[in-house]
């Protein structure tokens, strides 16, 4: 399974679009655009699980810089600033990672 089968290509492409400069990345904006945001819990799971790069079932900070390459590979990696940013709003135990149900809290908060 992909994402485009799940997200329609078209909202990946315009979420992307919206934060092609450099620390213009927002993950709340980057959720409503992508239609993220909308998903049931069992399809933000499979998200999960693609975006889980070595299926640790956890999004580490070195996998988080390459998040909007998992939606297009030419997309361009997230500033040092922006995965700081990102993995602190979501890490909400502290342990310097991503988990499913915090992925997911995230994305539907």
């Amino acid at each position: 399974m992909s994402l485009t089968d799940i997200l329609s290509p078209s909202d990946i492409a315009a979420a992307l679009r919206d934060c092609q400069a450099p620390d213009s990345f927002t993950p709340k904006k980057f959720f409503q655009i992508s239609g993220m945001s909308k998903k049931s819990s069992s399809q933000l799971k499979e998200i999960f699980r693609i975006l889980d790069n070595d299926q640790s079932g956890f999004i580490e900070e070195d996998e988080l810089k390459y998040f909007l390459q998992r939606f297009e590979c030419g997309a361009r990696v997230l500033t040092p600033s922006e995965t700081k940013t990102f993995l602190a709003a979501a890490d909400h135990d502290g342990d310097g990672k991503i988990g499913a149900e915090e992925f997911q809290e995230m994305v539907q908060s």
